[in-house]
């Protein structure tokens, strides 16, 4: 089976998500907080990140999903929970690739998880804004860019990808097909949102620094993650200074050079060895399953974490905008007085500091002021410098 035009090889992604049972530790950071919130139901964590209200919606979000499934039971009960109704949600299979649920209940990879933490997530994060239900269309697939290319050919308005692996496990030619289906799919108007991994800035690969695709493709719009509580914000890393631990994805890209459109984006450390092309992520959002979601599955509540919490939550936001933004990552970075720059923590090499950052990017969303932004209705646009 081909991934895509001219590549044969498919990269084994993972899912980035965390239970909370999986983690055994817990950071300095959190350890110092005697009364530190540690979970968030959507429409709190939306609250604390100043969402906005009564936006017009409208928009159809893709799920990228490459196993696991979901069942209407689950849905419908956390909705219940949260006092929103259901969503709307639609299974699409790119290549024969099936909603499959309870094939791994009870272990810790189980991607039920995954399918139902990106479900809900967007759709709450989409009703708190719009007071709508959110319409919803999973793609099930082996290969990312086939599912990103059938959604946006769909029609989708705004896609989350919570699915990813390492740039050296993609390679180059994986990867830039990858980047011509998030490119083609934002000159069809549809917004791609990633996860940026939850293994530090090894990303789990061999060295302590390699960064994750799709997130770093130009055209996808990279998620870190942080450890949020009621009163402050800081990189999320349970691991503090480890390179391999439980914690955000960020760095360099070896691949893709660095952008024009990332402004005040720190240039790689001097003599680093590692990536020096595009930094990722380019936002952030909660992350630390210390601090993470409750979410719904196998007729129970749970508490995750992970970055593949903050693409889905982006998701919700961005498509309670509207239609057809297409690519908008150049507007965010030249508006980042709409987010909270995240100034404290490390992703094991790379540290957080004042304005942008490879562990956090340009910081945590501050949701009534990106909203703002996008007012007028589709603002996205597609600079020339193109990629290879």
């Amino acid at each position: 089976m081909s991934s895509s035009p001219g590549v044969d090889f498919i990269p084994p992604c993972k899912p980035y998500f965390k239970l909370r049972s999986q983690t055994r530790r817990v950071s300095p950071f959190l350890a110092s907080k005697a009364a530190a919130q540690t979970q968030w139901s959507v429409p709190d964590l939306c609250t604390a990140y100043s969402w906005p209200t009564g936006q017009r919606g409208g928009s159809t979000i893709a799920i990228v999903e490459l196993g696991g499934g979901w069942v209407q039971s689950d849905i419908d009960a956390y909705f219940q929970s949260i006092g929103q109704p259901s969503p709307s949600v639609t299974d699409v299979s790119v290549d024969g690739t099936q909603n499959t649920p309870n094939q791994g209940v009870g272990s810790s990879n189980d991607t039920d998880v995954e399918v139902a933490l990106d479900i809900e997530v967007a759709g709450a994060a989409y009703y708190a804004a719009t007071g709508q239900p959110a319409t919803i269309h999973v793609y099930w697939a082996q290969d990312i860019a086939s599912a990103v290319n059938k959604a946006a050919q769909d029609g989708c308005d705004v896609c989350t990808i919570s699915w990813g692996a390492d740039e050296a496990m993609w390679g180059a030619e994986a990867a830039d097909e990858m980047e011509t289906a998030a490119s083609t799919a934002t000159q069809l108007g549809m917004v791609v949102f990633a996860a940026s991994g939850d293994n530090d800035s090894s990303d789990g690969g061999s060295t302590p620094a390699n960064v994750d695709v799709p997130s770093s493709c130009p055209h996808v719009i990279g998620c870190g993650g942080t450890t949020k509580t009621q009163t402050a914000e800081v990189v999320w890393n349970d691991d503090p200074n480890e390179t391999n631990g439980e914690g955000t994805g960020g760095g360099y890209s070896t691949i893709f050079p660095q952008q024009p459109w990332q402004v005040g984006a720190p240039p790689p450390p001097t003599g680093s060895t590692a990536g020096t092309g595009r930094m990722v992520p380019d936002i952030a959002a909660d992350a630390d399953p210390n601090t993470g979601y409750v979410v719904f599955v196998h007729g129970q509540s749970i508490v995750v974490g992970g970055t593949s919490a903050v693409a889905p939550l982006y998701a919700g936001l961005f498509a309670s905008f509207g239609t057809k933004l297409g690519f908008i990552t150049p507007t965010l970075w030249q508006s980042q007085r709409a987010f909270t720059d995240i100034t404290e923590g490390n992703n094991g090499l790379y540290s957080a500091g004042a304005g942008p950052d490879p562990c956090s990017g340009i910081g945590s969303p501050i949701g009534a002021r990106i909203a703002n932004l996008f007012r007028g209705g589709a603002s996205g646009h597609d600079p020339t410098t193109q990629v290879s």
